[in-house]
């Protein structure tokens, strides 16, 4: 049996454009012969489609689309991913299905079972669970059809408090008993740094307890915060990999099940590496898919706006990246120096105007207010919102998107400034970590200077009063990140992180801060999501909470 595995970017509610994607690959499958074609979950109508699926238009249009694309296949076989209408009195309206297609009609349909509702998955909100479990039989073979979480009913916890079996029953369970011979996983499954080596072990331990190969689709592209890395694979019954698709980008391959053939793998990548493409996809696909072309921001001399502006480079072109230079009498003359010479090394625009002015006449105004209280964050913040209204300015005249330039270290801590440097359209590097942006601006650097070295090794400052650092208010950010990973990250309490040997002090204060600081990141803007733990819809808390 040739299977074709189909690794697709598509567009949440563009059904014309991914049922044109769809209809493409099937061409190319039926021209190399191809018995049957593989797809993605919800490839129909993109994931995730969050509350669009509670409207009757959105369901009829994606049940449309299903029936045209298996109008045009009557010499092949396809397997797809769509929302489809729960027929019953009870439960949910629908169901996340597997869709099998043979003969120009729709043949089978095969629901999810184990609805993930954690991090940034909430399916259950939507979705009935699957109860009934049959094979599908084609070409003389019986074919388990899964969708992406029902594989992951066993997977690592992240820490003693968590369960590996989150769910009651294990779909795969079920289908063994009827002897299947291959079994088919439709996914779509989030980038994060360490999910590759997640999935990976998941589908190889699959294999190996049911000694059935595995082939797994998974789609690429980015959908607001969440980038889908590819890397659609086929697993032997050993548990071994034994075909890789690409990563980070839309892929095709042709399986023989009986005559796998040679080994294609895909080259190992280091974490900043896939940090760093996973974060110009993100960007790329967000602009795209809002129809944004430019964006903007401010370049301070520092490290954060320096990879910010990198990745907006090559995710858009030099061509529509614009950046202002902003200096106050605060801004050192280095910083401005490294600001000018990474704008020359990419070949981009830039202007100065410098906030002294601004900054002055605000101070002027308030005067009589403020009395003969002594300067504090409010003086250095009305240097923050002075360079916003700049940056809105030029968004607004211009239609360039702004690009916000905050760490995911600075966000969970409240050290920036709202409607400051926390403007902005999409967030790049709200989910890595301080420790992690001088990571991707040495792999930046890697063949040759472009952020230039003085911006790398010079101490953090936000520059907003004289000689400040990052350090005069925070804990370094060695020590700092990794507190916050283990708080963050791995949900430990104060106690176990402490009980791993860091200073009392330190982690109790910067809990605090993580606690205090929950509004702030409520008003930020969308964050492209890296990790397993990121700011936005995968960490939900509760602005009041006291605890």
């Amino acid at each position: 049996m040739k299977i074709a595995l189909v690794q697709l970017n598509y567009h949440i509610g563009n059904f014309e454009k991914n049922a044109a994607l769809i209809l493409s690959e099937i061409d190319n499958a039926l021209r190399d012969n191809a018995d049957l074609v593989v797809f993605s979950e919800l490839s129909v109508c993109g994931y995730y489609p969050h509350d669009m699926l509670e409207r009757k238009e959105f369901i009829e249009k994606a049940n449309e689309t299903v029936e045209y694309i298996a109008s045009k296949c009557t010499n092949i076989a396809v397997i797809l991913g769509a929302p489809t209408i729960n027929p019953t009195k009870r439960g949910k309206k629908l169901y996340n299905s597997a869709v099998f297609i043979q003969h120009g009609k729709v043949e089978q349909l095969v629901h999810k079972t184990l609805l993930p509702t954690y991090d940034i998955f909430d399916e259950y909100r939507h979705f009935e669970p699957n109860r009934h479990f049959e094979v599908i039989h084609f070409k003389g073979k019986k074919l388990a059809l899964t969708l992406c979480e029902d594989l992951w009913d066993n997977q690592p916890a992240i820490n003693s408090f968590a369960h590996n079996k989150l769910y009651m029953s294990s779909p795969l369970e079920e289908l063994k008993k009827q002897n299947p011979d291959i079994v088919i996983n439709i996914a779509a499954s989030p980038f994060s740094y360490n999910q590759e080596n997640n999935r990976k072990h998941i589908m190889e331990q699959n294999a190996r307890d049911y000694a059935l190969p595995i082939v797994y689709v998974n789609q690429v592209g980015a959908q607001t915060e969440i980038v889908f890395d590819g890397g659609s694979m086929v697993i032997d019954s050993n548990g071994e990999l034994v075909h890789e698709l690409a990563y980070f980008e839309e892929d095709y391959r042709i399986i023989d099940i009986e005559n796998p053939g040679p080994k294609v793998i895909q080259p190992r990548q280091a974490s900043i590496e896939k940090i760093y493409h996973a974060l110009v996809l993100g960007m790329k696909d967000y602009f795209v898919k809002m129809g944004f072309k430019t964006a903007t921001l401010g370049l301070s001399g520092g490290i954060d706006s320096a990879v910010v502006l990198v990745l907006a480079v090559h995710a858009l072109g030099t061509e529509n990246v614009r950046v202002l230079l902003m200096p106050s009498k605060y801004s050192s003359d280095h910083s401005i120096a490294d600001a000018e010479a990474l704008a020359k090394n990419l070949g981009i625009e830039y202007d100065t105007v410098g906030i002294q002015t601004v900054v002055d006449e605000f101070e002027t105004l308030l005067k009589p207010l403020f009395g003969s209280l002594p300067a504090n964050v409010a003086e250095e913040n009305i240097q923050a919102r002075a360079r916003g209204i700049l940056l809105m300015a030029i968004s607004n005249k211009f239609g360039n998107i702004l690009l916000n330039t905050t760490n995911k270290s600075e966000c969970a801590v409240g050290y920036g400034t709202l409607y400051g440097d926390m403007n902005g359209g999409l967030s790049l590097l709200g989910d890595v970590y301080k420790t992690d942006v001088f990571k991707l601006a040495r792999f930046i650097n890697t063949e040759k200077e472009i952020i230039p070295e003085n911006t790398i090794v010079k101490p953090p400052s936000a520059e907003l009063r004289p000689d400040q650092k990052d350090s005069d208010s925070l804990p370094d950010y060695d020590l700092l990140d990794k507190i916050l990973y283990q708080y963050i990250e791995m949900n430990q309490s104060i106690a176990e992180i402490v009980s791993q040997g860091f200073d009392k002090f330190e982690v109790e204060r910067t809990v605090k801060m993580v606690n205090m600081n929950e509004y702030k990141r409520f008003q930020s803007p969308p964050i492209i999501r890296i990790s397993s733990k990121a700011f936005g819809f995968g960490r939900k808390m509760p602005l009041v909470a006291r605890y």
